[in-house]
């Protein structure tokens, strides 16, 4: 294929952000490059609107489902920027023979590092003690250390071994649920491998990091609620299906979790009158996990490199299906 004549769609809103060189290389390369008119990801109709006569895609976190890729009519790669794929129809794209890649391992880093921020951030109270500062008061408030609480940590991958890593400084007792975990990273990391009902009942806080999977959407329901320890915390930088807000909503008002951190929504961005938004005890960022200098980038080149590669009739390095 005549790279010159190719037509590439980008969608992540934070490609080139901190790295101009990604979108001068890819320009470089191909015939034109089609970027996010949106600013947002992109739902299934509009990734239909943009894709006739696209050859690569490079894609955020847009619902590119069996309706979406009808409009492809030339596509041959979608190149995730991002680990993620549970957006992604994967038979959809098998049957237009359309190749697709991701960029494991890329945001792992970034990720734990705001899980263990969300931490933090509850346990002290930071935003309460933010506004009430901006607002000319100074209160006392008690917050809890991490030191000799019991951080739980739903799945350890690439992103639950980052926050495992972090978390030896700070003194606490570390458990992890994983049925594939590695036992030797476990051992070596100080890091108690131990069944799901355990690490609920036991923790102070419990983090998510499973993907997102038949099995997985919304497991954290009301038995899984009422099973973790009354007033812990849960923090969620994975996918927002994974909760079911009504449920959480339930919990966090009735004290049986005392607060908690959530980078994701099922609805995203959520409505303004999730009554979740409500909650002083909920502290919310907007799907930012993986948003840093260091992720962006490496996402960023990760992506294209396969992108381009699939393009060229070569092999692709990090194909998932």
């Amino acid at each position: 294929m005549n790279m010159k004549e190719c037509r590439i769609l980008v969608t992540p809103t934070s490609y080139g952000r901190n790295d101009s060189r990604l979108k001068t290389v890819l320009e470089a390369q191909v015939g034109e490059v089609i970027y996010n008119p949106t600013g947002k990801p992109l739902s299934s109709s509009e990734v239909a609107a943009l894709l006739p006569n696209i050859d690569g895609y490079i894609a955020g976190l847009d619902t590119i489902d069996a309706n979406a890729l009808k409009s492809a009519d030339k596509l041959k790669v979608i190149a995730r920027y991002g680990v993620g794929i549970d957006k992604v129809d994967l038979n959809a794209a098998k049957e237009k023979g359309i190749i697709v890649t991701n960029t494991p391992g890329a945001n792992s880093v970034s990720v734990a590092e705001l899980a263990l921020a969300l931490m933090l951030t509850l346990a002290r109270q930071i935003p309460e003690a933010v506004e009430a500062v901006h607002q000319g008061q100074w209160p006392r408030y008690s917050g809890i250390s991490l030191e000799w609480k019991t951080v739980g940590i739903m799945g350890l991958g690439a992103i639950g071994k980052q926050l495992a890593r972090r978390l030896a400084g700070f003194d606490c007792k570390i458990l992890a649920y994983d049925p594939y975990g590695s036992a030797d990273f476990a051992k070596e990391h100080q890091i108690e491998l131990t069944s799901q009902e355990h690490l609920l009942a036991t923790s102070d806080f419990v983090s998510l990091h499973i993907p997102l999977l038949p099995d997985t959407r919304e497991i954290v329901n009301t038995t899984f609620l009422n099973q973790m320890k009354k007033g812990s915390y849960l923090i969620n930088t994975s996918r927002g299906e994974m909760i079911n807000e009504d449920a959480l909503l339930t919990a966090l008002q009735s004290g049986q979790i005392k607060g908690a951190g959530l980078d994701a929504f099922q609805i995203e961005p959520p409505d303004p009158l999730n009554p979740l938004l409500a909650l002083s005890q909920v502290i919310t960022t907007p799907h930012l996990g993986a948003q840093t200098d260091g992720a962006t980038s490496t996402m960023g080149w990760l992506a294209m490199k396969d992108c381009l590669a699939v393009l060229n009739n070569e092999a692709s390095t990090y194909r998932v299906a």
